[in-house]
């Protein structure tokens, strides 16, 4: 079973009205949509927004629906200026920004008790996330993806978390569906559309956000129709 979370309604409408012998169900705030898309067994979940709430649905579902991989798909804001509008970024890992222990002598981002900065994401489900952006058309910029519980607006942050962490864009529940997915075992992936370049401070995400939804949403039908593990 392949299984797919996205934190808004926009993000995974397009995914449910395609599959077939649907049902939904409801684990505490997480909502489930567990049947078929494209004869491939998934669940689908729609988690809420930010990393407490992502982390309660990846982890509800890992316990639930048992899924041989996990891909969290959505928007995101750009942290660099060469993506635009539309532009698809794939995870090669996924940091925790706002996760801070410097004052005890802790790099930045650093998560206490799995000690790591950068949360890799499997390499095969990667792999395959790359070659459908490309089969649809995209020029998919691989790079690490950065998630804290904050919308960033200020171009001085979104400058000083490509520089500090690598990362390409910012979303809110990314890191901690991979931080969940590394600690129980189960392989991850993770991408964005891009809904809000550099020099946004909020209003091209609100003008944006349903058309880089269902970018996203095209992209992960790409990734089922050719999954076999």
């Amino acid at each position: 079973m392949i299984g797919i979370i996205g934190a808004m309604d926009a993000e995974v409408k397009l995914l449910t009205e395609q599959m077939e012998s649907i049902r939904e169900e409801t684990v505490g705030f997480a909502r489930f949509y567990v049947g078929k898309l494209f004869d491939k067994d998934c669940v689908v979940g729609r988690c809420g927004v930010g990393k407490v709430h992502a982390a309660m649905c990846a982890q509800s579902m890992i316990l639930h629906y048992a899924p041989e991989v996990i891909v969290n798909i959505g928007v995101a804001g750009a942290l660099v200026d060469s993506l635009k509008i539309g532009d698809i970024v794939v995870a090669k890992a996924a940091v925790q920004h706002d996760m801070d222990t410097t004052p005890v002598g802790d790099p930045m981002g650093l998560i206490s008790g799995i000690n790591i900065v950068y949360i890799p994401t499997d390499d095969a489900v990667t792999e395959r996330l790359m070659s459908a952006a490309q089969k649809l058309g995209y020029q998919p910029l691989q790079a690490n993806a950065a998630t804290g519980d904050q919308f960033v607006a200020s171009l001085e942050k979104k400058y000083q978390l490509a520089e500090m962490f690598g990362a390409a864009c910012c979303d809110m529940e990314g890191g901690a569906i991979a931080q969940v997915c590394y600690e129980m075992q189960v392989p991850f992936g993770e991408y964005r559309g891009i809904s809000d370049e550099t020099h946004d401070t909020g209003r091209e995400y609100l003008l944006n956000m349903q058309d880089a939804a269902q970018a996203s949403a095209r992209l992960i039908c790409e990734f089922v129709k050719d999954w076999e593990m």
